[in-house]
């Protein structure tokens, strides 16, 4: 059976982990947008090409991110990688295989590093908005 990726709760990952509201996605996204076409987008399991693009520049990510991230995927490699005599090995003192750890320690550099891009980013966004807010 093959796996499909939802882009559409792709979006709203991406969305949720950036901190950013559907009413906010929806303003950023422009004409006539609103909460209720984010909330059904975001059940779409395929977006077109042209609004996934638009919705990556919204977001301020890569569109190949929303296009492949696949969480079920992820939680594969990740407890393969514990299955791999990493930390089930019963009865006995355990034996730590380094490159599981290595990998792990990696993925979790990385992860941070998108965090902080994403709160800088966020930072920008809620700039932006302060500003449109004053203009009024």
């Amino acid at each position: 059976m093959e796996h499909k990726i939802h882009q559409g709760r792709n979006v709203k990952r991406f969305r949720e982990m950036l901190g950013i509201k559907q009413e906010a996605l929806a303003f950023d996204i422009g004409g006539d947008w609103n909460q209720k076409k984010v909330s059904l987008l975001e059940q779409k399991e395929v977006i077109e090409d042209a609004l996934l693009q638009q919705i990556a520049e919204v977001l301020k990510i890569p569109v190949e991110a929303i296009q492949n991230f696949d969480e079920e995927q992820a939680v594969n490699i990740i407890s393969n990688t514990f299955d791999n005599g990493a930390f089930l090995n019963m009865g006995h003192t355990p034996t730590f295989n380094i490159n599981p750890i290595e990998e792990i320690k990696k993925l979790h550099e990385e992860k941070m590093e998108l965090y902080e891009r994403m709160l800088k980013e966020k930072d920008e966004m809620m700039t932006r908005l302060e500003k449109l807010i004053d203009k009024k």
